[in-house]
């Protein structure tokens, strides 16, 4: 597979777009919505796009992840993990395109175990919610995010942006699109 000029470009827009979401996500609504114990990234829907778009939406997540996480450091371990979760997830995504839900499914997985893992050393429970280890607790909050902004959100973005309409577009400008679904 050839990585051209074009990929280059559509990996710079996605990682822009990562970026751009995050930021706008946290003047909008609050930085623990992107950060904290019950994080809700919008900007991982981008995550499912892998399916449709390939290997520049696999770097571009990645590369806007790892920017965003070094930008708002709250951590050596985000910044490193978070951007290894991403580049998991959106090469699942990637790689099992052919069954989209699936994919968007089996996905959001690696940011749940992954993030969820170790999120909780930055944000405590309450000793209140002593229900389960602190560890567990997040991975099952971070999974459930992830399955939120990948499985739902992501899927459904990436259903439109597969219209052929919107396809025929970006092939018209050279892209490479994955189009076989099952």
């Amino acid at each position: 597979m050839k990585f051209g000029s074009k990929d280059l470009a559509l990996t710079a827009v996605f990682a822009a777009l990562y970026v751009t979401i995050n930021i706008a996500q946290m003047i909008s609504v609050g930085n623990p919505t992107v950060y904290g114990p019950i994080q809700l990234r919008v900007a991982d829907c981008l995550l499912a796009l892998s399916a449709l778009l390939g290997l520049p939406v696999v770097a571009g997540v990645t590369i806007g992840c790892f920017l965003t996480n070094a930008y708002y450091f709250i951590g050596v371990y985000d910044v490193l993990f978070g951007t290894l979760a991403n580049l998991m997830a959106s090469s699942i995504i990637m790689l099992l395109r052919r069954r989209r839900f699936v994919a968007c499914f089996i996905g959001a997985l690696p940011v749940g175990l992954i993030v969820g893992s170790y999120l909780w050393i930055f944000f405590p429970p309450p000793d209140a919610l002593n229900i389960l280890p602190a560890w567990a607790a997040m991975i099952i909050s971070i999974t459930i995010s992830s399955l939120i902004t990948i499985t739902l959100i992501g899927y459904i973005l990436l259903s439109v942006l597969s219209r052929p309409s919107f396809v025929n577009f970006l092939k018209s400008y050279g892209l490479n699109v994955a189009t076989e679904t099952k």
